[in-house]
């Protein structure tokens, strides 16, 4: 019984796992980045870091233990304006984000880009 189980809880894990991969590929693609830079540990900060417009320096600071905290708020709820939601998405986006990247990637939210914010300020 235990088996079952843990095989059931790892697939359920997985299938999880794979959505949110799949939602932040479609998110970067909508963003003009190339889908499968998600999948590579550092170079998937770079790309979140130009998709939210922020300057190069930002991918230095999400690398520094502590720091990287803000920066990762600061910079998701950036992705989420970008993308045409507001700040309490973006904080989606760092507390459930096998919910909420799909969310972008699959839903009808479109990359507005760097125009976005000025357009609004």
């Amino acid at each position: 019984m235990n088996g079952i189980l843990t095989a059931l809880f790892f697939l359920v894990f997985i299938a999880i796992f794979v959505v949110a991969i799949a939602g932040m590929w479609k998110m970067f693609e909508k963003a003009g980045q190339p889908g499968w830079g998600c999948l590579i540990p550092i170079y998937n900060i770079v790309l979140m870091v130009r998709i939210a417009g922020k300057p190069d320096i930002w991918i230095l600071f999400m690398l520094i233990p502590l720091v990287n905290l803000v920066f990762s708020i600061l910079l998701a709820i950036e992705i989420a304006k970008r993308f045409g939601q507001g700040t309490g998405f973006g904080i989606g986006l760092i507390l459930l984000p096998i919910v909420f990247y799909p969310i972008l990637g699959f839903g009808d939210a479109r990359y507005l880009g760097p125009q976005a914010l000025s357009r609004t300020a």
